[in-house]
């Protein structure tokens, strides 16, 4: 029971509803805008005109050409749990629109200063209202020849300690821009148009999906895509998926909309991945903008008040549906048909190096088996074999061993993983030690040894080793990379620099890479950076550089490590063991798969039952 009456249960003033109901509604301006976006295009907008000044904080304008609201709705509009839009359970149940709640304006509304200036169709004039917080102004005739205006100034004016929340301009203006980016693929027959700082930035002509697509995405994004549209009991799939020659390090480039909504769920994600498992790496990512369509009343839409969550009623069959639309598609894509021996070829890297080889299979010297010529066939096949192969030996191992030494004994040293003699399919050593046979997962182990010089470089000196190219690298960045760069470069905290990095920014959508770490020098500088980016964005530098350390090493070491299909030589293989002996934990890679295995010769000789 409740000890006294400071205690007792109160109803809670409208206002602090309100701004509770904000802290889940709008969580930055780009939360703002998405709301604004969807209800213009609720209104039946063919043209959305949106200006954002200092990312959204200072100012978020949305002007539509729609249906407008009335003056005599327009006190509601600000009005918690009031819409237009459903009546009933049943509505709920069944709704097609992309605003339902009756949250968004008045969320908006009691965190910052808004004015609305509407004209309903067929009528004389616009109306304007403007809420300063708590405090809602009465409705004044207002100039505006069409649709609606809102503009919201000052976000979070009135709770400081959510203010201080929010990043740079520059992020909270990227983050603005994905949200309109979603709007503006989800709509192609509709134009927008984005500006920031009095500048336009984005300009979208009403179109069909393709040309929309490609403005948004980019030609390369077009260019390596395939069509999809598949139909089955009431289900539609349509849209582009990428093929998986065009993957992506993140999922940045992920668009799912479910009857026009952008939602992120995880079994529509699931069954994607599922459908690209066979054909993309399992560390890449792939990239689409795909549409479902079904029937309202199979999908819950309230479950979250983002509205960016959903809930089907037969989820097994969504989830076979879109995996095997996408799963037939991705096995036919277009072009690939009549260019199966190139592509074959192009993918296999031991093709070009082998096929004039005169131990080629398909050039096979034919054998006479002759018995009374048995010594001459083993002659035939195994003839000068041991003279070379000792030769081998003696040349590869003398930068381990010195110069001096005998190969019968030096077979014989206390080396615990061996010497390597050979490699299969460009992916595993195989190497001999006293024990017998060892087989190692050559990517697995080096991404484990540049991980631990990482690890001891930033322990050692408080920051990697930094190496300037030559010529920098420069590459288009998206507005989220460029704002955490130059968040990062603002701030003084010279957090880049102590993993290896120096950046500089072109331009509004151009980075370059001007330095890397000593150690990754030979790995993918544009790959790399965009990785570390993407962590230091999600975690913050700071949680980065402390509590995810390893995790951010781990990702540079990855991009560090030999990839799979490299042909190395036996010295660099044996270079490779060496360094396993020498560094900590090597026996497993940082994601904790084992890196190698021991084959003993009495394990060779049970396979092949040897001694019975």
């Amino acid at each position: 029971m409740l000890s006294n009456q400071s205690n007792a249960i109160k109803l809670l003033p409208d206002q602090l509803i309100s701004q509770i109901a904000a802290g889940e509604v709008v969580e930055r301006p780009a939360s703002a805008l998405k709301e604004l976006l969807e209800n213009s295009l609720d209104a039946g907008s063919s043209d959305i005109q949106v200006s954002l000044m200092q990312g959204g904080i200072k100012q978020l304008r949305v002007a539509d050409n729609g249906s407008g609201i009335p003056q005599d709705d327009l006190k509601m509009a600000l009005t918690r749990h009031a819409t237009s839009k459903i009546f009933s359970l049943e509505d709920l149940e069944a709704v097609a629109s992309l605003g339902f709640r009756g949250e968004a304006l008045a969320s908006i509304a009691s965190v910052s200063r808004t004015t609305i200036i509407s004209r309903a169709v067929e009528t004389k004039y616009a109306w304007r209202i403007a809420s300063d917080g708590s405090e809602i102004s009465s409705i004044e005739p207002a100039a505006l020849d069409n649709g609606t205006v809102i503009e919201v100034n000052d976000l979070y004016f009135n709770t400081p300690a959510r203010r201080k929340f929010l990043k740079m301009d520059a992020t909270e203006f990227g983050h603005c821009e994905e949200a309109f980016t979603r709007l503006a693929l989800s709509r192609p027959d509709v134009s927008f148009t984005l500006q920031h700082n009095g500048r336009v930035l984005s300009r979208f002509a009403a179109g069909v999906a393709g040309k929309r697509f490609n403005e948004v995405l980019g030609a390369e994004f077009a260019a390596e895509s395939i069509a999809v549209d598949e139909e089955a009991a009431g289900l539609r799939l349509w849209g582009v998926a990428a093929k998986p020659t065009f993957n992506r390090n993140s999922r940045d480039t992920q668009y799912v909309f479910v009857n026009g909504r952008f939602v992120r769920d995880k079994l529509i994600a699931h069954a994607i991945r599922q459908a690209y498992q066979d054909v993309l790496h399992h560390d890449r990512h792939p990239a689409f903008v795909l549409f479902l369509e079904l029937d309202p009343s199979l999908v819950d839409v309230n479950v979250h008040p983002s509205k960016t969550e959903v809930r089907f009623r037969d989820g097994q069959a969504i989830h076979r549906f879109i995996y095997h639309s996408l799963n037939k598609n991705l096995a036919t894509p277009t072009g690939m048909s009549n260019a199966a021996t190139a592509s074959q070829a192009a993918h296999n890297p031991f093709a070009s190096q082998y096929a004039n080889s005169p131990n080629y299979p398909q050039h096979q010297t034919q054998i006479n088996l002759i018995a009374n010529q048995a010594s001459a066939f083993y002659e035939t096949l195994f003839g000068g074999l041991k003279q070379a192969v000792d030769s081998q030996i003696t040349e590869n191992l003398t930068p381990f061993l010195g110069q001096n030494f005998d190969v019968q004994s030096a077979q014989t040293e206390d080396f615990s993983l061996g010497f390597a003699v050979a490699q299969i399919h460009g992916v595993y050593i195989l190497a001999q030690n006293k024990l017998g046979l060892v087989v190692v997962d050559m990517h697995a182990a080096h991404e484990r040894i540049m991980y631990e010089r990482l690890k001891n470089a930033l322990d050692e000196k408080a920051a990697v080793p930094m190496q300037p190219l030559l010529i920098p690298v420069s590459f288009n960045a998206d507005r989220l990379e460029v704002a955490t760069v130059q968040e990062e470069l603002s701030s003084g905290q010279g957090n880049l620099q102590q993993l290896g990095f120096e950046f500089a920014i072109l331009s509004p959508n151009t980075l370059a890479v001007r330095a890397v770490p000593t150690m990754l020098q030979d790995a993918d500088a544009v790959t790399l950076a965009r990785d570390v980016l993407k962590d230091l964005r999600e975690f913050g530098a700071t949680r980065a550089l402390t509590e995810r350390r390893n995790e951010l090493l781990g990702t540079m070491a990855c991009h560090a490590a030999v990839r799979a299909n490299r042909i190395l030589t036996i010295p660099e293989m044996n270079g490779l063991l060496r360094d396993m002996e020498a560094t900590e934990r090597s026996g497993m890679c940082n994601h904790g798969r084992p890196t190698w295995f021991q084959v003993s010769m009495s394990d060779l000789d049970k396979m092949f039952m040897r001694g019975k």
